[in-house]
């Protein structure tokens, strides 16, 4: 938009500019505040051009924007201010604003999840998850270590080259395991308690702990016990240990029956949530309309918080993690791209079907994460409204009603089982 500011408007601006700085100007020659304004306007030209500018072009801006009915996506970037006196103010205001589009076909989608078995092969899978959970470790004496025991160790590493040093005590390792490093199960292999094995290990780049990765270190390793994993027995008297996961259970059969049903329930969880996503696909691919850049930078670093707070949830520092953040910004786009344009889609279709978060909604979502926070919903709520925020959480409230509408009017079809 290329907009014009009377220039009687400038005119008044420019002199309540000047006589504001006329009083509180020190001039040499003049007393504070007591100096003409016309060498208070000579001397302090730019400064009164800068208020100037600043006062009038948000406001004249705003103004235009409700009239033509624009609503711009992001602040917009003002340029090519002109500025002359006894002219008008000239200047342009560049801005990206939400695309025009027409909505396709959306009611009654067809679309497909995968089937998820939950048979007895799932629920033993689950019954072996949980004894190993509770499994005991039991000393192992009068022999050598060997590949499937559990080695207690002490180690000390040092990077080749220096650096940090490593120290942990207490160590379990499981020998000859796949997630084991080779060296340690070649090493301490044929071992007995009380030996310290040295040695030399190289990670590679891959190596999932990005504090480790790709380096050489020297080990000092001490086997201080070796063990062997001892399961629980399958029977009535598990499955009454195990009742503070699954319940008051009484019998092996009572809590195979307890995991099939949290095994369906969990299923209905995951097939809801593929559909959805799905769902959200075909809508996407059959719209075709630009998305504004400011939405998908946006987006884009919305992304990249996620993936750093996953890492420290991880306990691991991302500004150490060997990772190159602009890269796995720019690999982003495309997901961000299509985030931007479901929700967008969501956003059309909830006023086509007048779907909107009543009050109803949102002291239920304040409830719930109030309960989380520990603080009331009542203080929960004013700080997201002094925040800003609280209008977020009606836009998500808002666009999760329209996906819980569209997933009850589409068809959902599965496909071929899979194991879970």
């Amino acid at each position: 938009m290329e907009l014009e500011i009377p220039a009687e408007n400038v005119q008044k601006a420019t002199e309540k500019v000047a006589r504001d700085i006329a009083r509180v100007a020190r001039i040499p020659g003049f007393r504070p505040g007591k100096a003409p304004v016309t060498i208070v306007r000579r001397r302090f030209a730019d400064d009164i051009q800068g208020e100037v500018v600043q006062s009038l072009v948000p406001e004249y801006l705003e103004k235009a924007l409700d009239e033509k009915k624009l609503v711009p996506v992001a602040r917009p970037e003002v340029d090519k201010v002109e500025y002359k006196e006894g002219e008008p103010l000239r200047f342009r205001a560049v801005f990206e604003v939400l695309p025009e589009f027409e909505l396709g076909d959306y009611k009654n989608l067809h679309v497909q999840v995968d089937a998820i078995e939950v048979g007895d092969a799932q629920v033993d899978k689950a019954l072996e998850e949980m004894r190993e959970r509770v499994a005991t470790f039991v000393p192992i004496e009068g022999r050598p270590a060997q590949d499937g025991d559990y080695a207690l160790i002490k180690i000390a590493g040092m990077p080749a080259g220096g650096g940090e040093p490593v120290q942990a005590d207490n160590i379990m390792c499981h020998l000859g395991a796949e997630e084991t490093v080779a060296s340690f199960t070649e090493n301490l292999r044929g071992a007995t308690p009380g030996e310290t094995k040295k040695f030399q290990t190289v990670y590679p780049e891959d190596f999932p702990d990005p504090k480790l990765a790709g380096k050489t270190y020297d080990y000092s390793v001490e086997l201080q016990a070796i063990k062997e994993k001892k399961l629980p027995e399958l029977n009535d008297e598990f499955a009454k240990d195990a009742a503070s996961e699954q319940g008051n259970v009484t019998t092996l059969a009572e809590l195979r029956q307890k995991i099939r049903e949290s095994l369906e329930a969990h299923k209905q969880e995951q097939q809801s949530a593929q559909g959805r996503e799905k769902i959200l696909e075909q809508l996407v691919k059959q719209h075709d309309f630009p998305v504004p850049e400011a939405l998908i930078e946006h987006q884009m670093d919305t992304r990249l918080e996620r993936v750093v707070r996953s890492l420290a949830a991880q306990g691991m520092d991302p500004r150490a993690a060997n990772i190159d953040w602009m890269s796995l910004r720019r690999g982003q786009r495309d997901r961000a791209v299509a985030d931007v344009k479901a929700e967008l889609l969501l956003d059309r279709i909830a006023t086509a079907e007048k779907i909107e978060a009543t009050e109803e909604d949102v002291e239920k979502e304040l409830a719930e994460a109030a309960q989380g926070s520990g603080e009331s919903a009542t203080s929960l709520r004013a700080r997201l409204t002094k925040q800003g925020a609280l209008d977020r959480m009606k836009s998500k409230l808002r666009s999760e009603k329209t996906i819980e509408w569209l997933y009850r009017t589409s068809r959902i079809e599965t496909t071929a089982q899979r194991e879970t």
